[in-house]
């Protein structure tokens, strides 16, 4: 039976696994399954690996991005058009950022190459 949860903070830790079912993933968030899957059609981030007989297997980034759904919609007042652009924003930001961090990662390994190099 799912408890509704207040907000966010409420909600249980995720366990260290790798992938989650429907069920536990609705536990987890505070959310029906039948939520669960509409979100799917919604928002494009939202992506669980399905198996045979259509199963539905969530894996951790999963869970996070519906509980950040789940914080725009329910705590925020976002609406799910305002949410999926909310979390569009949100991605690119992040892309960029891991973009800046992959560059500085490859500058600092070639600076050590050519240091050998030189040596």
């Amino acid at each position: 039976m799912l408890e509704a949860s207040n907000s966010t903070a409420d909600l249980p830790a995720i366990p260290g696994k790798r992938y989650f079912t429907i069920g536990e993933v609705s536990e987890l968030c505070g959310v029906k399954p039948h939520v669960l899957r509409y979100w799917e059609q919604e928002f494009p981030q939202l992506r669980p690996v399905k198996r045979r007989g259509n199963r539905r297997y969530y894996q951790r980034h999963d869970v996070l991005t519906i509980r950040q759904i789940r914080n725009l919609l329910y705590d925020q007042g976002f609406t799910i058009g305002g949410a999926r652009q909310q979390l569009s924003g949100e991605q690119a930001r992040q892309d960029v950022s891991q973009s800046h961090q992959i560059i500085h990662q490859l500058r600092v390994e070639l600076e050590e190459v050519l240091a050998i190099l030189k040596a």
